[in-house]
């Protein structure tokens, strides 16, 4: 491992959380998965679909009609 970060889900570059599956910080089922932006654009489809569900939550009105 390089660099000031480590997951406690890796032992030896085997994702202990995911199946025993190598380790691929963004992965389907990681901790991080969807919560932060990686440099792999792929990885950032749950993250990019999040803010679109929050983006369309924001313009709808509350219950009294209001639209902000």
């Amino acid at each position: 491992m390089a660099g000031g970060w480590g997951c406690p889900h890796e032992a030896n570059d085997i994702c202990t959380k995911v199946n025993g599956l190598p380790c691929d910080p963004g992965m389907k089922g990681c901790v991080l998965y969807g919560r932060y932006v990686f440099a792999n654009e792929d990885k950032n489809a749950r993250l990019r679909q999040k803010q679109a569900r929050e983006r369309t939550a924001d313009d709808t009105p509350d219950e009294s009609g209001f639209h902000p």
